[in-house]
């Protein structure tokens, strides 16, 4: 059963102690809240002011679970914080594992400083999670793909559209990165992973990705400098950083370009045209 009360002053504290600019916005002058106001922490999680101001009166229909997994996303809750909140919803916690969704309030608090810079969150499949604004002006944004599609590297051997953002003679090592990556994965994780589904999926209907597989070549990497071709302001060149969250194996992936350099005038004009026409279904770089 729900717990009202509990779960209304969880949400109220953690509310109350989450400060602006833990989350990317500004103070402001006139601030008097102690921590985020109500339509602020409404709005990190995806919902009306009016609905969850409801559950922070004891009010209102039981939430559901995707709506409790964006309150914990929303509020930077961690794993315990957000087991908890689901229970006191009434709700059975997600199964822990590095196949989940919930980013760390560690990694999420990175992101929302680099309001400047291209940066995404990336599960080990290559499955984006969070975006900063110049990471969508850069990729197009990533985030919305569900099923099989999330990951970056089935969409490279089942959607033409996925190879664009990359120089052709590029092709062929991303191609052996991305299998290489995978099996990797799949290892790790056992045969009934998500990391081998998508191995049995691509592996009947798709001839490159089978001649890979079966080559079993292991650690193919790539160089730190990415290549990219963006529609609308050509041939970029960015050296990607990456940080681990070892607990969720989440990557923050952040791009960056030479300071003076022309993929870096490139960037800045990006951050002023903003994100490609949804018809341009841009990829992420991938650790």
């Amino acid at each position: 059963m729900i717990d009202r009360t509990g779960l209304a002053q969880f949400l109220r504290r953690r509310r109350e102690v989450l400060q602006p600019e833990d989350v990317g916005l500004p103070r402001g002058q006139r601030r008097r809240t102690s921590g985020l106001r109500r339509e602020e922490a409404a709005a990190l999680c995806h919902m009306s002011t009016d609905y969850y101001a409801r559950l922070e009166r004891e009010r209102g229909p039981r939430p559901s679970e995707q709506m409790i997994a964006a309150i914990a996303q929303g509020l930077h809750l961690s794993l315990d914080e957000r087991d908890h909140l689901f229970r006191l919803a009434g709700q059975h916690p997600p199964a822990r594992g590095t196949g989940g969704d919930h980013i760390g309030p560690g990694l999420l608090r990175i992101l929302d400083r680099l309001v400047d810079t291209p940066a995404e969150i990336v599960t080990e499949l290559g499955e984006t999670l969070r975006q900063t604004s110049l990471g969508v002006a850069l990729t197009g944004d990533t985030t919305g793909f569900t099923g099989p599609r999330r990951s970056v590297g089935y969409r490279w051997f089942t959607e033409p559209a996925a190879r664009r953002r990359y120089p052709p003679e590029d092709h062929a090592l991303l191609s052996r990165r991305y299998v290489s990556g995978l099996r990797a994965v799949a290892v790790r994780r056992g045969p009934d992973s998500r990391a081998a589904r998508l191995a049995e999926l691509l592996h009947p209907h798709n001839e490159e990705f089978r001649t890979l597989w079966d080559a079993h070549e292991i650690g193919v990497r790539s160089d730190d400098l990415k290549r990219l071709v963006h529609p609308e302001v050509g041939a970029l060149e960015l050296h990607c950083q990456t940080l681990l969250d070892p607990e969720q194996s989440h990557l923050l992936l952040v791009y960056t370009a030479v300071p003076g350099s022309e993929t870096h005038e490139k960037l800045q004009l990006l951050s002023v045209i903003g994100a490609p026409s949804p018809a341009w279904h841009g990829e992420p770089a991938g650790p």
